[in-house]
């Protein structure tokens, strides 16, 4: 990869996404104007991300460490062969992902629900699928995993250990579902705080709506009293107005 492409995708990527098609479209220039047409036809094909994609690719672009912790967690559980360290791991991923999650909405104000969830899922898809963890850093949308377990060690077995795999096959399935199960618990909670921090958003808001009514309904009211005596002052300037014209024509007869 040349630099000037390593450079331009650098930027795209950790940039605001409502920059990006602008700026994309001055990298690209620039590239041409640097005798580099090859390179500015790729620069244009870089595609924009969704928003949740481009936190994931700010994070992982602004601390080089994510990628080494995603990696060395994934080759963990790849490698797991019995149910306590398939448990213990199972709840570093956890508390990875919930970790990461939190770093990389870190500066989002209010960041929805949804754009949370999104997070979460690409960053557990990144560590149970290699394929989405290499697109790090330059991912174009959310990536959720769809595949057997969580980067579960499936191999077949040797045909020497055949006879030993027969033998911890019921307690590594035991295992699995404890695995499973306790992984759903864990995304329970998850949600359960996130609706916890949802209510407690949305009555915030409620009280600065009522608030903002109130001051609403106290600036009304007294427009309406400025109203009413200006409207008394243009009365008394009326006739005002009309005695002395009253008077005016009594002087002139």
């Amino acid at each position: 990869m040349s630099d000037l492409l390593a450079d331009a995708e650098a930027e795209l990527y950790t940039a605001d996404p409502d920059e990006f098609t602008g700026r994309r479209a001055e990298l690209a220039a620039s590239a041409r104007e640097a005798g580099e047409p090859a390179v500015a036809k790729q620069i244009t094909a870089l595609r924009k991300p969704t928003r949740s994609a481009w936190v994931v690719n700010r994070l992982v672009r602004s601390d080089p460490g994510v990628r080494s912790r995603i990696g060395a967690l994934a080759a963990g559980l790849r490698e797991a062969s019995d149910g306590a360290r398939l448990r213990e791991l199972t709840a570093a991923r956890a508390s990875l992902v919930d970790e990461l999650t939190r770093a990389a909405l870190r500066g989002v104000a209010a960041p929805p629900a949804a754009l949370r969830e999104e997070v979460t899922a690409t960053l557990d898809a990144a560590i149970a699928d290699p394929e989405v963890a290499a697109r790090l850093g330059t991912l174009v949308r959310a990536a959720q995993y769809a595949g057997f377990g969580p980067g579960l060690n499936l191999a077949a077995p040797a045909p020497a250990a055949a006879a030993e795999s027969k033998t911890r096959a019921p307690e590594e399935a035991a295992a699995e579902r404890e695995a499973r199960r306790q992984e759903k618990i864990m995304e329970a909670e998850r949600g359960l705080a996130q609706a916890g921090q949802d209510v407690q958003a949305a009555a915030a808001a409620e009280r600065d709506l009522e608030d903002a009514v109130r001051r609403l309904e106290a600036e009304l009211a007294d427009a309406r009293q400025r109203l009413a005596e200006a409207r008394r002052q243009s009365y008394r300037a009326e006739s005002r107005q009309q005695r002395a014209a009253q008077q005016l024509s009594r002087l002139r007869e």
